[in-house]
């Protein structure tokens, strides 16, 4: 939901600076804005891709592939997705800590780079916990295939 609207607002804008461009003054910094919010953006879609299962994936080794098979590899997959977003939320944490730290900021409109980094790790901290989710019902899955297979 959150990504949606982020990234209507960087669609907006972008249509806002090329008319702006045209018929009045153009939206400063529009180029810094939209590398901004499409990062967040893509990072707040995470969680409910792995929440819906609606991460890419290589269908064509598994088509053929026993449900059992599958429901392996699916709780595999959520245990990379959990390791992954921890990884990267630890990572990020430092990041953050050294752009505020150095006081890094973008070109037109100073924006404080460090700021963009906590819808970040928050949508890191929900991917984690997504991943858990999934990881758990997988793993419930394979249970119940064992027992009644």
């Amino acid at each position: 939901m959150l990504g949606g609207i982020l990234l209507l607002a960087v669609v907006a804008m972008n249509v806002y600076s090329v008319i702006g461009t045209v018929v009045w003054k153009p939206f400063a910094g529009d180029f810094e804005m939209t590398q901004v919010g499409l990062a967040i953006a893509v990072f707040a879609f995470l969680p409910y891709c792995q929440l819906t299962r609606s991460n890419v994936t290589a269908d064509i080794f598994t088509a053929r592939a026993p449900d059992r098979l599958v429901a392996v590899f699916t709780f595999v997959a959520a245990l990379v997705a959990l390791a992954f977003s921890l990884l990267l939320a630890w990572r990020m944490y430092y990041g953050m800590l050294d752009q505020k730290e150095y006081e890094y900021t973008t070109i037109v409109l100073r924006f404080p780079h460090w700021i963009a980094y906590i819808p970040i790790l928050f949508s890191l901290f929900l991917l984690s916990i997504a991943a858990f989710i999934t990881g758990t019902e997988t793993f419930s899955e394979i249970r119940k295939a064992n027992n009644n297979g």
